[in-house]
This record gives structure tokens, sequence and C-alpha cells, in this order.
């Protein structure tokens, strides 16, 4: 296993026991450590590929994910100063030299157990019963679910398959055993060692309640959970607080994820009822999304090359291009899907629809009153869902 090798000159012996406690301090020759362990498991397939677009577990995705909740979890202690927050993540974890300044040990290491392949190498069996959508006329308009959502990776051309003859994925409930160590350097004052330690504790549990890995995560593919690895192992625990969201009008001021967004109502996520397999809860969360995007309908069936309501879900849009944002813009969209674990009822699964809005970046020249008046009537929308509730996380 590449990674094992490299991460056994990288810390003491004492990381041999990082799998019996979540957060435990570990002294070594004047060596200090606070490791965390926890068993991840996919809820729903992930496609999850390494240089060959082979589907196979790696660590480089996973700590992509821990940065990503982690700007979330310091956002408004740095009062979302984006350079002050870019100092502190390339401290934390670390940073190549790029000819303005030396570069930096990361002080986060990570293991996984085993970097195996993905065993899904078919999509026959998996696909539910395509659902209608008013919009897909070449197939008599009806999609498969699976294939809406994870298009790309998957082709509903001639039923549901992997778009690419030797597509793999990794397959809902495979699971690995995820390490991290977090190393302070000795001359880091308690102070910020605890504060360091807070901030990762905050990123595991949103990492837990709202990531997703490789393609079309954003739609719910590679969903995960983050259970204790022992039976003395403490689950993460936390709340949506309010360092954490934002009134999504507000959170619009800023081009970047930051928070979650909040209305009169409270956070803004919603939650579906509980299914007992993954295929079928997909299948309902694609035709929320079918209803979401059709909601905004282009006044001409051709493409007139001007920015319409649609656009500011996310970009690009099938045969709908702006002519002045130009052929390679992306746009991902802020409304995201995950699959949990049933509260619970760890044996059945819920989908959960969040917000986490922040205005497109400038080459989109975004019209601030359009984009409102998109989330107000997306926000309205999944309120209204008589199959959706909304939870507090």
């Amino acid at each position: 296993m590449p990674v094992d090798a490299w991460f056994s000159t990288s810390l003491p012996s004492a990381w041999a026991y990082a799998h019996t406690d979540t957060i435990s301090r570990h002294h070594t020759n004047g060596f200090s450590m606070t490791l965390y362990a926890y068993h991840v498991n996919f809820t729903t397939p992930a496609f999850l590929g390494n240089a060959q677009q082979q589907a196979q577990w790696r660590t480089p995705p996973l700590k992509a994910l821990l940065r990503q909740w982690w700007r979330v979890a310091v956002a408004q202690q740095v009062r979302y100063n984006t350079e002050t927050l870019r100092q502190q993540e390339n401290a934390l974890f670390g940073t190549a030299a790029d000819g303005e300044g030396d570069s930096r040990q990361s002080l986060i290491r990570i293991r996984l157990s085993h970097w195996n392949m993905g065993k899904l190498t078919s999509w026959k069996g998996l696909e539910q019963e395509s659902i209608p959508h008013a919009e897909a006329e070449k197939s008599q308009y009806l999609v498969g679910p699976h294939a809406y959502l994870g298009y790309g990776p998957l082709d509903g051309r001639g039923g549901t398959q992997f778009s690419r003859k030797e597509g793999t994925a990794i397959q809902a409930g495979d699971t690995a055993t995820f390490s991290l160590a977090f190393v302070p350097r000795r001359e880091m004052d308690a102070d910020t060692q605890r504060q360091h330690e807070r901030n990762i504790q905050i990123a595991l549990w949103l990492m837990d309640r709202y990531g997703t890995l490789g393609g079309r995560s954003r739609n719910g593919w590679g969903s995960l959970s983050l259970q204790p690895a022992d039976d003395g192992t403490a689950a993460l625990d936390g709340q949506l607080g309010s360092t954490l969201k934002l009134p999504w009008q507000d959170a619009l001021q800023r081009d970047w994820p930051h928070a979650l967004g909040t209305d009169a109502k409270g956070a803004l996520v919603w939650q579906t009822a509980a299914f007992d397999d993954w295929k079928k809860l997909m299948q309902e969360l694609a035709r929320t999304k079918i209803a979401l995007r059709t909601k905004f309908k282009f006044p001409h069936e051709r493409p007139d090359g001007l920015v319409h309501d649609r656009h500011w879900l996310s970009y690009p849009v099938t045969t709908h291009g702006v002519k002045t944002w130009g052929g390679n813009a992306r746009l991902p969209n802020s409304l995201r899907f995950k699959v949990r674990p049933a509260p619970g009822n760890p044996q059945q699964l819920v989908g959960v629809i969040f917000h986490v809005p922040c205005l497109p970046p400038p080459a989109f020249q975004p019209d601030l009153r359009a984009i409102e008046r998109v989330w107000q009537t997306v926000h309205a929308l999944l309120d209204a869902q008589p199959a959706l509730r909304r939870i507090p996380a």
C-alpha cells in the first residue's frame, strides 16, 4: 500500500494505536499528536477515480473534503477574510513553494486501511423505473433517475450504464478505516493547538453530515458517513450553530462556499422520508431536481445565447449556452444533495437537500437581483414538497 510506506516514515510508532481512540493525545520522545479514527462508509456509489480513471479508495480526495469543510468551520472566526483564511489553511494543511514563499509541511496526516479498487463494474439491475421529464423529448419525456443524477459517469442511452466501457465505481456499503493525526509543531502554544483541534472536530462533523466525494457528488453520489472505529470511540457530535450558518442573502456577498444558508424558517436543510435502499432514494432525489430545474423555463425552445434564470442554478445547461460566458464556464450548483443513515434507524437512509449559498464568480457578471429571485423560488418550492420537511441540520 503506497500510502503506508509514506506514512510510516512521517509519524512515530504511536500511530499504530490511532484506531483505538477518536480523539487521543500521544507523547513519544517529546513528540505530541492528536489522533482520530473513523470507519468511512459510502451510502451511495462513488465515482472516485484515480489517474487511470478507475474507481479507487484514495486519501487525497478525503483530505480535500476535510479542507473544504474546515473552511466553513473557520470562516466566521477570521471574519470571512480570505487572506487570513488562506494563511491559516496553509499553516495547518501545508503548502508547496510557489516562488513567493517557502513550502510548508502539513500538520494533518491521513491514511486509509486500504486503497482497494472499486468493485461496481456494471449498473445492470440498479437503475429504477424511469421518471417524467417535461423537456426530455428524445426519450419520450422519460429519464432514468440514476442516469439523470449521474450524467457524465453514467449514460442513460439504451439503458443506464457506465459512460466508459471500463467504467467502475466504489459500491454503496463499501468501507475503510479513515485515520487522521494532527501533529502540532513543537513551538505551537497550547491555546493554538486546542483551537486547531476544535476546528478539526467541527470539520469532521460537517464532513459526516454533508460530505460527498467524486463525480456528481453534489447530486448525492459518493455520500459518506463517519462512524467510530470501535466500541470505545465516541461518535461525532455537533450542531449547526451560528458560526456555521448565515442568512442566505448575506451569504451572497461572497463568491466562495463559507456557510450554510438560513431564512426566517431556519436552516435551509430539507430531508426526505426514510428509504430501505439508496436506489429508490436516488430516484426520489431525481424527481426533486427535475421539478426544481423545469420550474425555470426558457423563453424560446432554441437557445438565444442570453442569461436566463435557470442558468443561475448551475451551468452549463444542455443546449442553452450563454455567449458571454464562453464554452468552458462552470458554475457548480450551491444546492447540494446528500444521503445519510436515517435518524434512529441506521438500516434505512434519508436524502438531505441543503443550500450553501454564495455569489457566482465575477466572470459570470452576476445579477444579484435575478439570483435572489431564483433562490427564493427554489426555497419556496422545496418547502411546498409534501415529501420533504425542514430539519435543523
